[in-house]
């Protein structure tokens, strides 16, 4: 053996940490100026803590809380139940189908969700009746539009509508996501194409489309407050009509955002429950991916010898 080789003992080798100083210097400046900022926020007294107290639980306010999660919850079983229709249509290989879809995803996903807001409120300026005419057979139905179209109807259609857009093209995604094999398999043992659906590609699609339909519902959540200017009483409507009264606006704005940001934690909680229960297989690849990695890593480090 030459000379200039060092051999070492293996139990002479140890671990040597790798230095971080920079990010700890980092992590050092974010945590004084988060405390600098608590700090500042506490003693303000223009903030007045005591009425957002006052506040927090107040009958009015917990009414539009939970009006604000009805609307959010009524606005994405709409936007999922049109979305899917329009994801099936898209796929379809008649135009006749695919064609008119397009365009509803086209339209309700590009115009601004305040603007069919306010059109579908005043549906009744260029529509005054609602009505269901069969040549032959006369008028079979016919309403006053201003009866049907109510603040909170208005608030349902358009932001279900518009929340439609999306969710079809995440559930069409989703359905392609599907290994085509699966589907010819499928069909090649006699299974019937309702039945291929619900029974293999949605249950494998659900990976893909959980996660983007978590976001859009918790995206949602927060664009209900746009039904404030259509005098549906959702949270920040209610804490608009208080402080218009009593003038206590911060406080009531920093309890409006305090209940968005407890409803929106615990929407996130179960957006990552669901994501576990229906990625269980791929959480165990990577997992065992991780598993491997780890190891190797460690035992690449007990053999570098420590300088």
């Amino acid at each position: 053996m030459p000379d200039n080789i060092t051999t070492y003992n293996v139990s002479e080798l140890k671990t040597v940490p790798l230095r971080h100083p920079y990010r700890w210097a980092t992590a050092a400046v974010v945590v004084v100026l988060m405390l600098l900022l608590v700090r500042g926020a506490a003693s303000n007294p223009k903030l007045q803590w005591d009425l957002v107290a006052h506040y927090l639980f107040d009958r009015q306010i917990m009414n539009g809380l939970l009006q604000t999660c009805l609307l959010t919850a009524t606005i994405m079983i709409v936007a999922i139940l049109v979305g899917g229709v329009a994801a099936l249509m898209v796929l379809s290989p008649s135009s006749l189908l695919s064609i008119p879809a397009k365009g509803f995803i086209w339209f309700f996903r590009g115009a601004p969700a305040l603007v069919q807001l306010i059109v579908w409120y005043n549906l009744s300026l260029f529509v005054e009746r609602i009505e269901l005419t069969i040549p032959g057979l006369g008028t079979l139905f016919s309403v006053s539009t201003n009866d049907v179209m109510t603040p909170y109807v208005a608030a349902v259609l358009a932001l279900g509508l518009h929340e439609a857009g999306y969710m079809a093209e995440i559930i069409r995604n989703g359905i392609q996501s599907v290994g085509r094999g699966q589907t010819e398999a499928a069909l090649c043992l006699g299974m019937k194409p309702s039945r291929l659906m619900f029974r293999i590609i949605i249950p494998q699609a659900m990976r893909v489309i959980i996660p983007p339909t978590g976001n859009e519902t918790i995206n949602l959540l927060k664009t209900t407050s746009l039904v404030s200017t259509i005098a549906v009483a959702d949270l920040l409507y209610t804490a608009q009509a208080i402080y218009s009264r009593t003038f206590e606006t911060i406080p009531l704005l920093i309890v409006v955002t305090i209940w968005y940001l407890v409803v929106v934690t615990l929407m996130s909680i179960g957006q990552y429950h669901l994501e576990r229960r229906y990625s269980r297989e791929e959480n165990a690849r990577n997992a065992s991916l991780s598993d491997i990695t780890a190891a190797f890593l460690f035992r690449f480090r007990r053999e570098v010898p420590a300088e």
